[in-house]
């Protein structure tokens, strides 16, 4: 396609993205919640062929050089498909926030002003490898009663047409207009720079993929974005602490799954319990496969654990997002330093402290700057699914309109509505 059919293209979902948004915001709860049950059903009906497609985008992938934690985040299991129809239905099952009104408060004029709960409109998605986000995103944009355009990568096309083709049949079955989702079917990445400078019709974007996919769409977007660069996640295991329980968490945290932004890069020891918690955790991630980039204080710990693969940690090592079996340690002297480290270094994600002191447990969630703060968690629970959101649209570090896991308020506006009974201004 040359450059003036894309843009012709794009601005032609745009024109029909925006006719669905002002229906959308008009539908009823019940629609939409039928339009998401229905959904549900149709994946569970259609697990064998949506596998089938899959597995075409995964041998053209295979071909193409993929490999590694890239293949996996594009493979769509049977397992995966069960996951989006749960988050489907749990997304149906919670209340409906659209036109709820909050804050209702009388002035001394007479008036009464608050705040309602309203629909962003129309909002842009783009995203790699992972065709599951597709089910994420519509069914997100459903709840929230907005209307969306979806950009999956290259390698999805396949998998993402045909879960696109279901959202959009649930749509039309519950008489909600197909077009509120709408997949963009060029891979050209001109059609990316054509959505992210479409302020006429698209309210907001929302990038989903590698740091440099958004990196640029944070650069060239002429509408504002939702985003995060970097899941540079900490596990800090403090002083005191149950260790069998540390033990625990700090291998979940890290080899549960590599791929994921959720996933610990980087654990911090208090030396109160270096020498007895990191020869441990170490014959875990050695058993495991998991390369260990340490300071030297805790490479000297490592040192004797049988097949260890250790290495030096380099200051680039501190602000690594990894995606694979490697991670870095380091022994801090206590709670302030680790602190001091994670909002350094950190990319303000996913951050978890260890411990059984309460007031370290509480400093821990006030003073680290990041979008979501445990104590004595899996960072691996970092996820809409897990938050109870339904499902999500992505991770925001942002910090305004939303931070974290964004579900459905995060597609969402409060505007001011003012009730009276004839006042005037004095």
């Amino acid at each position: 396609m040359n450059d003036a059919s894309i843009t012709d293209l794009m601005h032609s979902l745009g024109r029909q993205a925006r006719a669905a948004a002002t229906a959308m915001a008009r539908s009823g709860t019940a629609q939409r919640n039928a339009a998401l049950r229905r959904l549900a059903a149709l994946l569970r009906d259609n697990v064998g062929a949506l596998q089938a497609d899959n597995a075409r985008d995964l041998e053209r992938a295979a071909a193409g050089g993929l490999e590694g934690p890239m293949l996996d985040r594009l493979k769509l299991g049977a397992a995966a498909i069960e996951t989006c129809a749960l988050g489907c239905e749990q997304l149906a099952a919670m209340p409906d926030v659209i036109g709820e009104v909050s804050g209702l408060r009388q002035q001394p004029s007479g008036i009464r002003v608050g705040q309602m709960r309203v629909p962003i409109g129309v909002f842009g998605m783009i995203y790699e490898s992972r065709p599951n986000v597709t089910i994420e995103a519509a069914s997100l944009s459903i709840k929230s009663a907005n209307a969306c355009i979806l950009r999956g990568g290259s390698e999805a096309l396949i998998s993402n047409t045909a879960l696109a083709r279901l959202v959009q049949q649930a749509l039309e079955e519950a008489g909600l207009p197909a077009h509120a989702v709408q997949l963009v079917p060029t891979t050209d990445r001109a059609a990316v720079g054509t959505l992210i400078a479409m302020p006429q019709y698209v309210d907001v974007i929302i990038p989903r993929g590698g740091k440099g996919l958004i990196e640029r769409i944070s650069a060239e977007a002429k509408v504002p974005v939702i985003k995060h660069l970097d899941g540079n996640c900490h596990t800090y295991v403090d002083d005191p602490c149950d260790l069998d329980m540390a033990l625990k968490v700090a291998d979940n945290a890290k080899t549960q799954k590599y791929s994921p932004c959720n996933a610990t890069e980087s654990l911090l020891v208090a030396r109160g319990v270096a020498a007895q918690f990191l020869p441990r955790i170490g014959a875990i991630y050695a058993a495991k496969g998991v390369e260990m980039r340490g300071c030297p204080e805790a490479l000297a710990l490592l040192a004797a654990v049988p097949g260890a693969q250790l290495k030096a940690a380099a200051e680039a090592d501190w602000s690594e997002e990894y995606l694979a079996p490697v991670i870095s340690v380091k022994v801090v002297a206590g709670l302030d330093e680790a602190i001091a480290h994670i909002n350094r270094y950190g990319s303000h994600h996913t951050d978890a402290i260890l411990t059984t002191d309460h007031r370290h447990a509480q400093a821990f969630l006030r003073e680290v700057d990041s979008a979501s703060v445990m104590v004595n968690a899996s960072t691996r629970f970092a996820d809409g699914f897990e938050y109870g959101l339904g499902a999500e649209i992505g991770i925001s570090t942002d910090k305004f309109h939303a931070r974290g896991p964004v579900g459905v308020e995060g597609l969402t506006s409060l505007k001011y509505v003012v009730l009276g009974e004839g006042e005037v201004r004095t």
